[in-house]
């Protein structure tokens, strides 16, 4: 219930963040084990028990071996393993220990991988590791998304180029097996090393052809990211605005910026969609490229989505965030969304409506 709580509602839940720390006891690791998992939802509300959290898994380790990750003891395991798994969603090393047994005898090791790309300070010890994972994966084999897909995620997150070739490689398997979303999942995570994933132009380029539409939006993006030039990448970006990739065409477009000037027409256009996620990517574009002269557009498109659909609030806020005092019409229905009492923002989880607290807070206190 105390969970259902925070995840309603907003306001200052430090103590009774620090009463479900409490429940954290190793005499009771059917409870301990439900207050490690409530915690563990609740990032980043859940700070408060990082210490309390961080002291039941060294009491663990200390009372049933360094390998309690792993022990036989089901309860004991569970209430372990949710505890780790909370203090790594928090980013503290002092999971690390617990994610390496893990990964290097193979228990849980799935559940490692969940959690590991929030350990970025970790990625030496952790990379070798993932792509040790990530290439052992048989592509052939129904559903290897399931697990290749958390490895990339997981690289992508940790940011070593380290990673880059074994990731290279998962991208040409999947195509391989036509499996499709997962290469494009691996050409976002490349994209996202930017020019220090340059020598895996060679398998991104002929993908930017590919018949699979969401692949070839995912290599045209990752072809910029990886030191394209617009003249090459902009015409064909251009013409995926016209295809169910168009959301992602247009965010890959205000990436590019200015010298994407070619598309502002199209981008304009969109502005009418019936769809406001349509209109939200578009409008975002449309303010990276085309700057002050697209402002009463881009603001009043923006607010409009998120009238009618909530979902869309992260989105909006983080392009008026970066619209700087451009987005003062925005104010007073921004200083609404800080008065509600629910959260709010995409999917109404704790992490979301979080940070769109802060961006609403970070955009008042630059314009008030």
């Amino acid at each position: 219930m105390a969970q259902d709580l925070i995840l309603a509602w907003r306001g200052d839940h430090a103590e009774l963040v620090m009463l479900l720390a409490d429940c954290l006891l190793p005499e009771d690791p059917y409870t301990a084990a439900a207050a490690a998992e409530s915690l563990g939802s609740l990032v980043p509300v859940s700070e408060p028990a990082r210490e309390a959290l961080a002291s039941y898994v060294a009491g663990d380790r200390a009372a049933h071996g360094s390998d309690v990750w792993a022990t036989p003891k089901p309860l004991v395991r569970r209430a372990h393993q949710e505890a780790v798994l909370a203090l790594a969603r928090l980013g503290d090393l002092r999971a690390l220990p617990d994610l390496l047994t893990a990964l290097d005898g193979d228990v849980d090791a799935w559940r490692a991988v969940q959690v590991a790309g929030h350990l970025r300070p970790a990625a030496g010890e952790l990379v070798p590791r993932l792509t040790r994972r990530l290439r052992g994966v048989d592509f052939s084999q129904q559903w290897p998304g399931m697990g290749a897909g958390a490895l990339v995620s997981a690289l992508a997150a940790l940011r070593d180029p380290a990673a880059v070739p074994a990731i290279t490689d998962a991208v040409t398997a999947a195509v391989r097996h036509e499996e499709w979303r997962l290469a494009a999942s691996g050409l976002d995570a490349l994209a996202s090393f930017g020019v220090a994933a340059t020598p895996a132009l060679g398998v991104v380029r002929p993908l930017a052809d590919a018949e699979d539409v969401g692949l070839r939006v995912a290599a045209t993006a990752a072809l910029w990211e990886l030191g394209g030039v617009p003249e090459s990448v902009v015409p064909r970006l251009h013409d995926l605005l016209d295809s169910h990739g168009h959301h992602e065409a247009a965010d890959a477009l205000g990436r590019i910026g200015p010298p994407a000037a070619m598309v502002l027409p199209r981008l304009r256009q969109m502005l009418t969609a019936g769809y406001e996620w349509t209109r939200v990517h578009a409008a975002a574009a449309l303010w990276a490229i085309g700057g002050d002269a697209e402002v009463p557009a881009v603001v009043q498109t923006l607010l409009g989505a998120w009238e009618g659909n909530d979902a869309t609030s992260n989105h909006v806020l983080a392009c008026l965030n970066r619209m700087g005092s451009a987005a003062a019409p925005a104010l007073p229905r921004i200083r609404t969304e800080l008065a509600l009492p629910r959260r709010s923002g995409r999917f109404r989880s704790t992490a979301n409506d979080e940070e769109l607290q802060r961006t609403c807070r970070a955009i008042v206190a630059r314009l008030a």
